[in-house]
């Protein structure tokens, strides 16, 4: 049986996922992001080993074709996946484990770990990502448009989630994410097992 929780985070390019997320680690060290394997180039400031595992197109389709990842998927012309060793390692050793991936891998996902707790994050108006986007600075007008079609296609999944957050006020939607964690920990099976040396003293 895993002992760790299992999160998923999908949202549109745009809605301040990756941000919030980044936050969110800072503030609660028991929980962990999968580091998932990608072909695209590294972006200024992006880490080998931390921020993905940069690797070649060739050397994804290997990884690929031997099953290794849980879930991959096609994104903006690059490949991504998730490691399933990685993932099954951590939570065995009670980790929880944060997976940062779209709505193709939330539901391939879903249908090997059904436990896993899946959230997504909304922007306040379809003219906040649109501004937002723009604001980055790092795609011209061509790639702002394919990514606000993008963010159509991923907004229209929203209802396989279990859990919805807006992302209007970042503090908000930082204290929102942190709240759906606490609970999860909260739920009986989860806390008992952490205290049950502590039951078992009270009940004798």
């Amino acid at each position: 049986m895993n002992n760790g929780n299992l999160f998923i985070v999908s949202a549109p390019s745009g809605a301040g996922k990756t941000s919030l997320l980044k936050e969110l680690l800072k503030a609660d060290k028991e929980l962990a992001l999968s580091v998932s394997h990608t072909t695209r180039t590294p972006r200024l400031g992006e880490t080998d080993g931390v921020d993905y595992h940069f690797v070649s197109v060739e050397e994804f389709m290997t990884l690929a074709g031997e099953g290794a990842f849980l879930e991959q998927a096609q994104v903006f012309g690059n490949y991504y996946g998730t490691s399933q060793a990685g993932v099954q390692s951590q939570l065995q050793e009670g980790q929880d484990v944060v997976l940062e991936i779209d709505w193709q891998g939330a539901q391939q996902v879903r249908k090997a770990f059904p436990e896993a707790i899946s959230i997504f994050i909304i922007p306040p108006s379809i003219a906040a990502l649109r501004e937002r986007l723009g604001n980055r600075g790092q795609d011209d007008e061509m790639i702002i448009e394919r990514r606000m079609r993008d963010a159509r296609q991923e907004l229209s999944h929203y209802a396989e989630y279990d859990y919805l957050v807006v992302n209007d006020r970042f503090e908000d939607a930082l204290d929102d994410l942190g709240c759906i964690v606490r609970s999860v920990r909260l739920r009986l099976a989860q806390n008992s097992r952490r205290h049950m040396a502590v039951i078992q003293e009270m009940l004798g």
